[in-house]
């Protein structure tokens, strides 16, 4: 099958084009423009670049957060459009997935975990289970060191392989010490998400595991400005 990946989550994001799960092309959005205005530009050049009519591609296999409000509906509304206008197949994959599955080592716990700026992370726990990924509990915002602790209470005794695109943003925090100390360490994710986004979502579609334009939905995990400030105007 030919898939398209996108990952507009945040300002690091990418599009590829893939055949089944060989990566064909990747553009990474490297500037300082929209998502509204870059995303099907850089579409338009891989597929040029590839020698591939968009009429070709039978899957989008886009990250549905958890990101920013504006980068995540972006791309959930052109999965949407491709998905009502021509039928396409969409793979909802999550980004918390897509850092988690990058982590090396054979720890029993993975921990993933993305900045979410106002010193909070995106983060989720995952157990390994015959060689796949399951995650424990759901995908949340909150400090690092409250996740910190958090996944150490759920991992027991058991060692937790570590991985973030910004390591720094917890081996920088007083919660990392005392897993350092215990031989644990943080692995550097790749920023490029989409050729990832895109395995996972060829996965999805070998599985039978679909969605449609109906039941696409965000995963923002937390309220965005406007709506903290809404129920902050409410409570006072």
């Amino acid at each position: 099958m030919l898939l398209l990946a996108l990952d507009t989550c945040d300002a690091h994001g990418s599009v590829a084009l893939l055949r089944d799960a060989e990566v064909l092309q990747i553009a990474v959005h490297d500037t300082s423009e929209d998502y509204s205005v870059w995303l099907l530009p850089a579409i338009e050049r891989i597929l040029l670049a590839a020698g591939i009519s968009f009429s070709e591609v039978t899957l989008c296999a886009v990250a549905a957060g958890p990101g920013s409000f504006t980068g995540v509906r972006v791309g959930l509304t052109t999965a949407k459009a491709w998905a009502e206008a021509r039928g396409m197949g969409i793979a909802v994959v999550s980004r918390m997935e897509a850092i988690a599955i990058q982590a090396e080592g054979d720890e029993p716990w993975v921990a993933a975990f993305a900045d979410a700026r106002r010193g909070q992370f995106f983060a989720a726990l995952y157990s390994r289970r015959n060689s796949r990924l399951e995650r424990f509990g759901d995908e949340m915002v909150i400090t690092p060191e409250k996740f910190v602790a958090w996944a150490v209470e759920e991992a027991g005794s058991n060692p937790i392989r570590w991985i973030s695109p910004e390591p720094l943003t917890l081996t920088e925090t007083p919660a990392w010490p005392a897993r350092r100390s215990l031989g644990e360490s943080v692995d550097t994710a790749s920023l490029v998400l989409a050729p990832v986004v895109g395995h996972l979502g060829h996965q999805l579609a070998l599985e039978g595991r679909l969605t449609d334009a109906l039941t696409l939905d965000a995963n923002y995990v937390r309220q965005s400005d406007a709506e903290v400030r809404w129920h902050d105007r409410q409570a006072s």
